[in-house]
């Protein structure tokens, strides 16, 4: 693995991003109105701290530093909950456009991780794998609101 400051500093933002997506998660599965969309959200943020976990154990197999708080990651969380916040009737379409908006985010990281060049077979696959759920789960979510919209 290429063991650059720029790698370390991509890797390290995609594990910020992938945290503030758990606790984006956590705190739509408390505003979700209905059971079945508060037990999905849940389940979503035991998925994106188990994919942090899988990521720091890869970089540290590597001696990859793990970082907090860095590059713009913080920046995601904070809007996700500042936005969530703004919506006082806690509808499921609103954790819905906010689940979207935050995966969409995610998956745009997970992307330019991939195109670096110097990832061992073994983070690339990690990365391509857990990519992959995200986008499916994204598909999932899209689902959900339409149905929930009509």
């Amino acid at each position: 693995m290429d063991e650059s400051p720029t790698m370390g500093k991509k890797l390290n933002n995609l594990l910020e991003k992938i945290y503030s997506t758990e606790n984006g998660f956590d705190k739509a599965s408390k505003r979700a109105v209905s059971a079945a969309l508060k037990n999905f959200f849940l389940e979503k943020a035991s998925e994106r701290c188990r994919f942090g976990h899988q990521l720091k154990t890869e970089m540290m197999k590597f001696n990859q530093q793990i970082l907090m708080n860095v590059g713009s990651a913080g920046t995601l969380h904070e809007s996700w909950t500042d936005v969530m916040a703004f919506f006082s009737s806690n509808n499921d379409e609103s954790m819905f456009e906010e689940a979207i908006m935050a995966e969409k985010a995610v998956l745009d990281e997970y992307r330019g991780v991939l195109e670096e060049i110097g990832l061992l077979p073994s983070t690339e696959l990690l990365i391509r794998r857990q990519m992959n759920k995200i986008s499916h789960d994204l598909t999932i979510i899209r689902r959900l609101e339409d149905i929930g919209q009509k």
